[in-house]
């Protein structure tokens, strides 16, 4: 071989303290479960021979646990050759599988807090497609040093774009202010209910539920149901605050978004469970620019990418792999969005063209028929078995069809579309309000839709196809004509073939639509 030519690694070894890490871990599961066990025996036996077999069983447990790891890391190799990365794993059923290196589009770094204390972390290799674990090799673990190793080894590509002016190293980093925005986040509303049912499941488990209950009963004994009703909303609320804060802080603490050299953009956060995320520039589409209601209304916004091969993580469905930004100042989000896109402007911040006003109608009419619904329901209840239902729908009918109005409203007063430079520029939703930027050479094809209504209406629904990110971006309720001339100057060419202008003449060739529509 001659000097200087790469030579192939030999085949690597797991990490071998993993048996120390699986052996923890059992220990844990042994205590939690031990305490209860124990318990339920001393009822029938005397306690010292109910804790030895209790205390045995653990012992059990953990050689169990920590053998069957042991042959698992005696079992496992890996190596990254010159073409190809490559891991052997099984003792009865052995698996090899490979992975080209020009194929790998992500090696992502995680670690909990037991691997984080041992210096370990897992590192998990893709190639980004949507082909279940057949795409990716997981090496879990191994030293925090190995997988900086082979994040940097299998990432490392040639620069393909010229920095300009827009700087490397980091873009963005952790403001502790931005911690505000957790609380109006729908995760504090959501963790508050699955907080009052957690109370409720584990009283049951201990057969306490009915004492939980009285005792709620108690406290509220001398007090109206209304009240009893306004004092519970805010207790759960005030748990869904608290749950919001501390699930930020886990998810965002540390939080740093990088581009290193040869266009690798790298996000890295986490207090308990640290993260590191890499998306490679070239497999960038656009961002997304995301604004829940309760956000919004702080002036503040979430930053996407739209990329290919981001594939969620099974086994963390709170990696949330596409955030580049946590929710930040609305300013923040665009120099953001801007800096990670290579624009002197954000295309996010483009003026855009107002939908007719067909649209407005359309969604005032949706919002009052989903609002007048259950109150019709209401009604015809209340006039059946009790008028108390009667007074609770007149009540709902007030804050029901305001909030659908003003929601509707909103609604419309989101809609846009334009063309930013080299993007195209989609906006829509209230509830969750997302501008999407989407690089027009990345659309593949046009689908056009047209319902009854919107045909009478005189509108349409444009949905641009692409590979990356959700896979399609749609332009909703936009003017006929107006909608199909976006269409055919973002991407021009790919939707002329099937447009009939207006001296009657039609292109030809192949696209990818829904329907034709004459213009």
């Amino acid at each position: 071989m001659a000097d200087g030519e790469p030579v192939a690694e030999e085949w690597r070894r797991l990490d071998k303290r993993t048996v120390l890490v699986t052996a923890s871990v059992m220990a844990g599961v042994a205590a939690g479960a031990g305490l209860p066990t124990t318990l339920g025996l001393a009822g029938g036996m005397p306690l010292g021979q109910a804790l030895g077999w209790v205390l045995a069983g653990a012992v059990l447990l953990i050689a169990v646990g920590a053998g069957a790891d042991y042959v698992r890391w005696r079992r496992t190799r890996y190596r990254i050759g010159l073409e190809r990365a490559e891991l052997h794993t099984g003792l009865l059923l052995v698996k090899r599988r490979s992975l080209a290196r020009e194929r790998i589009r992500s090696v992502d770094l995680s670690a909990n807090p037991l691997l984080r204390v041992l210096g370990l972390v897992k590192v998990r290799i893709g190639t980004g497609e949507h082909t279940g674990g057949e795409s990716t090799l997981e090496l879990d673990p191994v030293s925090k040093a190995e997988g900086e190793r082979l994040r940097t080894q299998l990432l490392a590509r040639a620069a393909t774009t010229d920095p300009g002016t827009h700087r490397e190293g980091e873009l963005a980093a952790l403001d502790p202010s931005w911690i505000r925005y957790a609380p109006v986040s729908f995760v504090a509303p959501l963790l508050g209910g699955a907080a009052v049912g957690g109370v409720m499941q584990v009283s049951e488990w201990f057969g306490a539920q009915g004492k939980v209950i009285d005792w709620v009963g108690d406290r509220f004994q001398d007090t109206s149901i209304a009240m009893m009703v306004v004092v519970l909303v805010a207790v759960a609320v005030a748990a869904g605050v608290v749950g919001a804060l501390g699930l930020w802080i886990e998810m965002w603490w540390n939080y740093r978004l990088e581009r290193e050299p040869g266009g690798t953009l790298r996000v890295r956060r986490g207090l308990f469970t640290a993260r590191s995320i890499s998306i490679e520039e070239r497999r960038l589409r656009g961002v997304e620019l995301v604004e829940p209601l309760g956000v919004r209304l702080f002036g503040a916004a979430r930053v996407d990418a739209v990329a290919t091969g981001l594939t969620d993580d099974e086994e963390d469905k709170h990696a949330d792999l596409k955030v580049l930004l946590p929710p930040a100042p609305r300013a923040m989000a665009d120099e953001v969005a801007a800096q990670v896109l290579r624009e002197p402007v954000a295309p996010t911040s483009a003026h855009l063209t107002a939908h007719p006003r067909a649209a407005r109608t359309r969604r005032l009419r949706w919002a009052l028929a989903s609002a007048l619904l259950p109150l019709l329901v209401l009604t015809v209840l209340g006039a059946w078995l009790t008028s108390v239902l009667l007074y609770i729908a007149a009540a709902c009918a007030v804050v029901a069809l305001s909030a659908a109005v003003i929601l509707a409203l909103d609604a419309y007063r989101s809609l846009g579309h334009g063309i930013s430079g080299a993007y195209l520029v989609a906006r829509s939703g209230t509830v969750r309000r997302a501008t999407v930027a989407l690089q027009r050479g990345g659309v593949i094809g046009w689908t056009v839709k047209q319902s009854v209504f919107q045909r009478r209406a005189g509108v349409l629904t444009l949905t641009a196809t692409t590979a990356a990110g959700a896979g399609a971006y749609s332009v909703y309720d936009a003017g006929e004509s107006e909608g199909l001339a976006f269409a055919s100057d973002a991407v021009p060419g790919l939707l002329e073939p099937f447009l009939v202008r207006g001296d009657g003449t039609a292109g030809c060739g192949s696209a990818e639509v829904g329907a034709t529509i004459p213009v």
